[in-house]
């Protein structure tokens, strides 16, 4: 049986849109169907800038786009201080959402959205692209390995880049009133869900802020670490920044193996990845060299990260659609833990770096 097609609108014209537009081309169960922004200029011209089908519809307005009733979902790739309003009526609306990540300023923010889909069955995902690159589930099949890997004991995750004198001056992601969590809303979304999948998503107990967090005139994160919890025993460590080079890895070790990565969350090849690990190693009898060497894996994809993640995406929608199905609460479930780590981490560095607890 042939899969249902998912019609897609975007709302607004951010540079992340590109991509996802593209991605939404290449996933073979979705359509970019419309294109909304504040002026129909605007969104015309980002149209014709990225290859938009001929038919797909040009809206001077985000609520023009909502009343369509030819679009199924759509791609909310908007500041996350406007991401509750919009959002919101796009589930009034019974549009399904894809929503850019961080999702809310506050995990307060991100339940009332939730509430909106619950209440209009209406399904929403976080645009974490890499959860579905086909490189993660093999990494997972590792990380769940008793055998190989053995019990999770550490976790380090880290994200920077070196935003030039531009970025650090005019991107939304240093304004307070548009995208005000900065590199840890942005960069640390990252590193947190990056702990929280080696973790099996199980929360930590407490969050303690790293001293040292770098903050612009505005008052807004440029850079800033953590450190997690858990009662068992486990930690991780997490450094993310807007002022250093470009840097994306994840460490995870465990008793008995260690998984390790350079480019978590944009591989090196759109359609190859890979992965490092290590199992029951030790030292040679000279102490030169290690026994046995740690394995390089490699993984091909047949679509992009990101049009995996519109493909996932539209078959939840497709299911609810042509099925009746209810909405996955898997992924938003994963956002909103997200973003409860995101907000302790915040509330640790307002309070002096005291350590947090978190409360589900």
């Amino acid at each position: 049986m042939a899969e249902t097609t998912i019609r897609f609108g975007i709302i607004g014209c951010a540079e992340i849109a590109r991509k996802v537009s593209r991605a939404i081309t290449l996933a073979p169960n979705a359509q970019l169907s419309a294109i909304a922004s504040r002026s129909i200029e605007k969104a015309a011209a980002f149209a014709k800038a990225n290859n938009f089908p001929s038919d797909a519809k040009i809206y001077g307005s985000y609520e023009s786009l909502f009343e369509d009733q030819d679009i199924d979902a759509v791609y909310v790739p908007l500041p996350t201080s406007l991401h509750v309003k919009w959002a919101c009526l796009a589930a009034e609306k019974k549009k399904h959402i894809l929503l850019e990540k961080p999702v809310g300023l506050n995990v307060g923010e991100f339940d009332k959205i939730l509430e909106a889909c619950e209440v209009n069955g209406v399904q929403i995902m976080d645009g974490t692209m890499w959860m579905h690159n086909p490189r993660t589930h093999k990494m997972s099949e590792f990380l769940s390995d008793k055998e190989r890997f053995g019990q999770l004991r550490t976790i380090h995750s880290c994200f920077t880049f070196a935003g030039d004198e531009d970025f650090l001056k005019n991107d939304i992601r240093v304004k307070p009133d548009l995208d005000g969590l900065g590199a840890l809303g942005d960069a640390g979304w990252y590193c947190i869900r990056a702990i929280l999948w080696a973790a099996d998503y199980e929360l930590p107990k407490t969050v303690v802020a790293l001293h040292g967090p770098i903050f612009n005139e505005a008052g807004v994160i440029l850079a800033c670490g953590a450190s997690l919890h858990w009662d068992d025993g486990k930690i991780a460590t997490l450094h993310c920044s807007f002022l250093t080079h470009l840097t994306m890895y994840v460490t995870a070790i465990g008793t008995k193996g260690t998984l390790h990565l350079n480019d978590f969350i944009i591989p090196f090849e759109e359609k190859e990845s890979s992965y490092t690990a290590s199992s029951k190693c030790w030292f040679n009898e000279l102490v030169t060299g290690w026994e046995p060497s740690p394995s390089q894996h490699k993984v091909f994809a047949d679509l992009p990260q990101e049009a995996c993640m519109v493909r996932e995406f539209a078959r939840l929608v497709g299911n609810i659609k042509a099925n009746g199905a209810k909405p996955d609460k898997t992924w938003p479930t994963r956002s909103r833990k997200t973003q409860l780590i995101l907000d302790s981490i915040k509330i640790s560095i307002e309070r002096g770096f005291e350590p947090v607890e978190i409360v589900n």
